[in-house]
């Protein structure tokens, strides 16, 4: 983020990460005030702690977490408590609750990562003066805050996933369009060309994230049951953006072949010319791609471009006009198949 001032960076974070924040904050409070209200005697930070550890970006992930972090605490309460009962704490002794707790961790986990919640919750049993009593309080306390959590945690995120994948369908639209007029503009003007293709190599990963982001908002249908209703439509925008992303790479493929022809060639009659005739076909793509993104038709503009481009090819066949020319055909044609 080059040439960007820290206050927009802090609010480029608070805009991605502030939701999440936001999110654990509120959860956290009802998993203490519910503690208080089931007759918590001691500050039930236990149950605060949940939402704080557990949860993520996304619904499916937290629960997840959710789950493991409940069991791994049963676990590691039973190991604790059952350990002190018979032994004294010594290192001998540790090193075997440790090892009991990592296998356990091996055997209640998401596949992928280590468990070491079991470890943590019987190395403070063991460690706690009055080993019992923590351990049913962290027991208590846990299961009340995963519940609350496990409750809540769909409820508030996404707040709405169709507006959600909404956003970013025209954010997608407007960044592929931008890129591909972008492009076309560029053509002979080496500067251009150059800083085109840089900034449109740094804006792949931001359609990426939005690609993924749209993947979230539909896994998030299935726990949030107030937003059921949108199912269907949130399903129909991850497709169109799924389509969509399709055509990045062609965008790509534009800003790398403006750049090459133009530090190669500088400003010759042929990439004059095709400036001239490109940046019409860019702007006619770009529409086809919003309607696509919007739900709408794209064969008006898609016509529209295959036009123009028909006619620049007969006043043009040389090499360096086909390579350039190809971009749009290829997003034309995944435009005009729904299948891609």
């Amino acid at each position: 983020m080059t040439g960007v001032s820290p206050w927009t960076r802090v609010r480029s974070r608070l805009s991605a990460q502030g939701p999440t924040a936001a999110r654990i904050l509120v959860i956290a409070v009802f998993c203490w005030q519910t503690a208080l209200w089931a007759g918590a005697d001691q500050p039930p930070v236990f149950a605060a702690i949940v939402p704080l550890l557990c949860l993520r970006g996304d619904s499916a992930s937290s629960m997840t977490a959710l789950l493991l972090r409940i069991v791994g605490v049963m676990a590691g309460v039973a190991l604790g408590v059952t350990v002190v009962h018979f032994f004294r704490p010594s290192t001998g002794v540790l090193a075997v609750v440790l090892g009991l707790a990592l296998l356990c961790g091996t055997v209640v986990s998401s596949g992928t990562t280590l468990n070491v919640q079991v470890a943590v919750t019987s190395l403070l049993v063991f460690a706690n003066s009055s080993p019992e009593s923590y351990g049913f309080a962290r027991l208590w306390e846990n299961a009340l805050g995963g519940a609350v959590t496990a409750v809540l945690a769909p409820l508030l995120w996404p707040r709405n996933p169709r507006r959600e994948a909404a956003t970013l369908a025209r954010r997608y639209a407007d960044d592929l369009a931008a890129g591909l007029v972008r492009g076309a503009r560029a053509i002979g003007s080496p500067d251009a060309a150059y800083a085109n293709r840089a900034y449109t190599q740094a804006e792949a990963a931001r359609l990426r994230e939005y690609g993924e982001r749209a993947g979230e908002a539909r896994k998030a249908m299935r726990f949030n049951p107030l937003r059921r209703r949108h199912r269907a439509e949130v399903a129909e925008l991850g497709d169109r953006i799924g389509r969509a992303a399709q055509a990045a790479p062609h965008v790509l493929a534009l800003a790398a072949e403006v750049d090459f022809f133009t530090a190669r060639d500088g400003p010759t009659a042929i990439l004059s010319r095709a400036r001239t005739r490109l940046v019409p076909v860019a702007e006619a793509t770009a529409g086809a791609l919003r309607a696509l993104l919007e739900g709408r038709d794209p064969g008006r503009d898609a016509a529209a471009a295959r036009a123009a481009l028909a006619r620049y090819r007969e006043e043009d066949p040389e090499p360096v006009a086909v390579l350039l020319r190809r971009p749009f055909t290829k997003i034309l044609d995944l435009c005009a198949d729904p299948h891609g």
